[in-house]
């Protein structure tokens, strides 16, 4: 299996990006072979300052490396160094049809009622990211169920291509679902996902964030003054509870079930703290390595030259060999 996942460098990593994504990615380099990128080209579907952009994927390279993804076990890299993502991405542009990008849900979503005022680049998303994972021959996609569309997509393009031309060139890549996500939401709103854009920073457990800051933040997250049940059914309609317990499953790889058991009948008072150090004995170590990076940004600066490079190894057949079905001599 080689499975390819890209993560838009949008700045600081919180808990909610380490848990619901970063943290499976991590399990996987020992499963499969992994392609990892930080997907700065994507980012250009709206504007953002250059300076920040630029910043955004150092801050992310090291946060993921920090996180646990391994250079020499994964190939890590940022996509605008390996030109192969967008060459492919015009040639599969004349492959991908109007109707199919007409009808991606995370477009309309994103546009809103402003669809004219769109970028180019935000309703063509969908066929850079099959160029991100086609020109791999990647074998899987690690997505959630909402993402499932955007596989879809990825085969249709595939197959019409492979077709067109008379070639077998790309594989079709299928969606790897794995374990189910955790789904973190924000510590001052049980019902929204943590953010970065959140104004509060309250609201999230941010990577760079020391034993005080992470103990401060599980002790004021919203709660209920009802015990913990016996039972995570019972757990429904009182989301910031639910959502705390999560974070522990999460934190701790059990089912949410397990950690009630465990504290059934207890009340906040004694699980937040609990929560907090479980918090803090995991980001401890992510804290150092990225002040290790911020005193040696060659060092990342390094990791990223080398595995774009072996990323534009891997990448140059596939992309040759559409070169070579469309007929455009190189």
């Amino acid at each position: 299996m080689r499975v390819v996942s890209g993560i838009q460098p949008t700045g600081n990593l919180h808990l909610g990006n380490y848990l619901g994504a970063i943290k499976r990615w991590v399990r996987m380099q020992d499963e499969m072979e992994c392609v990892i990128f930080l997907a700065d080209l994507h980012s250009l579907s709206e504007y953002i300052d250059p300076g920040i952009r630029l910043q955004g994927v150092t801050d992310m390279a090291a946060g993921l490396i920090a996180c646990g993804i391994d250079p020499d076990r994964a190939i890590l890299f940022n996509q605008a160094r390996v030109p192969a993502h967008a060459e492919m991405c015009w040639l599969l542009n004349g492959t991908a049809r109007m109707g199919w990008l007409n009808r991606m849900t995370q477009f309309k979503e994103k546009s809103g009622k402003n669809r004219e005022g769109s970028s180019v680049a935000l309703f063509d998303y969908p066929v850079l990211q099959a160029a991100d994972v086609l020109l791999y021959q990647a074998t899987h996609v690690p997505v959630g169920e909402d993402q499932k569309q955007h596989v879809e997509l990825m085969r249709d393009i595939a197959l019409k291509f492979n077709g067109d031309y008379g070639v077998d060139l790309f594989t079709l890549p299928r969606p790897h679902i794995g374990d189910t996500a955790a789904r973190i939401m924000s510590l001052r709103d049980g019902n929204a996902k943590m953010s970065k854009s959140d104004p509060s920073d309250m609201s999230r457990i941010n990577l760079h964030d020391d034993s005080d800051a992470i103990a401060q933040k599980i002790r004021k997250a919203k709660t209920d003054a009802e015990p913990l049940p016996d039972s995570l059914d019972a757990l429904k309609g009182r989301p910031e509870a639910l959502n705390l317990v999560t974070i522990y499953a999460a934190l701790t790889d059990r089912t949410a079930q397990s950690v009630v058991d465990d504290y059934a009948g207890k009340g906040f008072g004694a699980f937040k703290p609990a929560l907090a150090d479980l918090l803090v004995e995991t980001i401890a170590p992510i804290r150092a390595k990225l002040k290790d990076f911020e005193a040696d940004p060659a060092a990342l600066e390094a990791i990223l030259a080398a595995g774009s490079a072996k990323a534009a190894a891997l990448a140059a057949p596939t992309l040759e060999g559409a070169y070579r079905a469309l007929g455009l001599p190189r």
